[in-house]
């Protein structure tokens, strides 16, 4: 799927229109969608079939087979009640406000994550299906986040009464032990809800289990008993799931979030007509997988268009990525006073900061970072420090490339952010 938003000016002002879509969207208070996020849009990393991301997407597709059916082409506009509401976010939700998540409007955004689809394929009819695609949040830079980033959702869907059997003997250790505080759902049979979550562990463990397998494979491990991978669950909290868990598993010498999932709530299945149906869900982030996977050390490297980065993987295969020349950092600092807190409004994010900086210099921003914040004694203004790291991970960059981009950093600052430079 490609999609192309760009802005239009027009007699009634300007408006963000994507044209493969054939709709236009108004701007409005919400609009805070960038252009460096919108570059990103279409990229469909999960669609390339050497592509680290696409190569993790497979081995969950071929793990679970044809009883899933498989979508990686929905588009990534969706609504909040599809993103939210649907879901059982609560209206004060802090994944909501404008500094966690895109909006192009107040009634259109960018899929925060691929649950946002989960209502919409059970209405049409699908039980058991994979969802594979490209979400987008707001968030701090650094080796490891990025705003587009990408998920596989797993859902699976049984009659109550008839859910499938499955030997719990090897599962891990941990849940599902539901508690006060990671409760069952009153509407399910104690059975219903406990074979749900075994068919859940059962599910999910095997498929990890085949990851890793492939893992070792490919790197010629032959798989011991020694070397037989551990895991654990340990309670979780989603608004669509009850109870919910995470699945961990003992890597390079600590335990690694590998998943969330949990059981459906149950008015996510009425919304489809599912009134007498229990199943589970789950999502996983696919870059945290392969960074592990392949070696990878910055997040950045995923969008790389760098052959020495793209030739060294291939479909079907998981390889340690070889590193190539690091070429030299240069560091920036920025500092200002932060904007009086107005009523009603959320006042100054370092998520805004972020965005602007990520705006403009795009991929070659490795790292921001506070480093010195102070509130002064008499006007009890807040004062912030930001250490801003550049790096290109394919060229050198010179010292006259990054003040240029600084200087922008600085001139946008006060406009964008209402902050005071120092």
């Amino acid at each position: 799927m490609s999609l192309r938003l760009s802005l239009v000016r027009a007699a009634a002002g300007i408006r963000l229109t994507a044209g493969l879509l054939g709709a236009s969207y108004p701007r409005d208070d919400h609009t805070n969608i960038t252009g460096a996020v919108l570059a990103k849009v279409g990229s469909d990393l999960h669609q390339q079939p050497n592509h680290p991301i696409c190569i993790m997407a497979t081995l969950m597709r071929d793990h679970f087979g044809p009883l899933y059916t498989y979508h990686d082409a929905l588009s990534p506009v969706v609504s909040p009640a599809a993103n939210f509401d649907s879901l059982g976010f609560e209206k004060d939700h802090p994944g909501r406000s404008l500094s966690d998540s895109y909006y192009i409007n107040k009634d259109t955004m960018m899929r925060t994550h691929t649950s946002a689809h989960q209502v919409e394929l059970l209405q049409k009819g699908h039980r058991n299906f994979l969802v594979v695609a490209d979400v987008y949040r707001r968030d701090e830079i650094d080796s490891t986040h990025y705003p587009v980033f990408h998920q596989v959702e797993g859902v699976r869907v049984f009659d109550r009464g008839n859910v499938e059997a499955v030997d719990s003997s090897n599962l891990a250790s941990g849940p599902p032990n539901a508690s006060a505080d990671n409760p069952r759902q009153a509407c399910y049979t104690t059975v219903d809800s406990e074979a749900v979550e075994w068919h859940l562990k059962a599910s999910l463990e095997g498929m990890v289990r085949s990851i890793f397998a492939a893992a070792q494979q490919a790197q010629g491990i032959a798989t011991t008993q020694e070397s037989e991978l551990k895991m654990r669950w340990v309670d979780g909290y989603f608004p669509f799931t009850s109870p919910s868990y995470e699945l961990e598993v003992w890597y390079e010498g600590k335990w690694m979030e590998v998943l969330g999932c949990g059981v459906i709530q149950q008015h996510i299945l009425e919304q489809a007509n599912l009134h007498n149906s229990v199943g589970w869900a789950f999502g996983i982030g696919l870059e945290r997988l392969a960074m592990a996977f392949f070696r990878i050390p910055d997040i950045r490297l995923f969008w790389s268009q760098d052959p020495r980065f793209l030739g060294q993987f291939s479909a079907g295969k998981v390889t340690h990525f070889e590193p190539f020349s690091r070429y030299p950092s240069c560091t920036k600092d920025v500092s200002f006073w932060l904007p009086e807190a107005k009523d009603g409004e959320e006042g100054f994010h370092p998520n805004d900061l972020f965005e602007l900086v990520r705006d403009v210099a795009g991929d070659l921003v490795e790292d921001v970072k506070l480093t010195d914040s102070f509130v002064h004694p008499k006007t009890k203004r807040e004062s912030h420090c930001y250490r801003i790291t550049y790096r290109s991970m394919d060229r050198n960059v010179t010292n006259e490339e990054i003040n240029v981009l600084q200087d922008q950093v600085r001139q946008l600052a006060p406009e964008r952010l209402d902050v005071q430079l120092r």
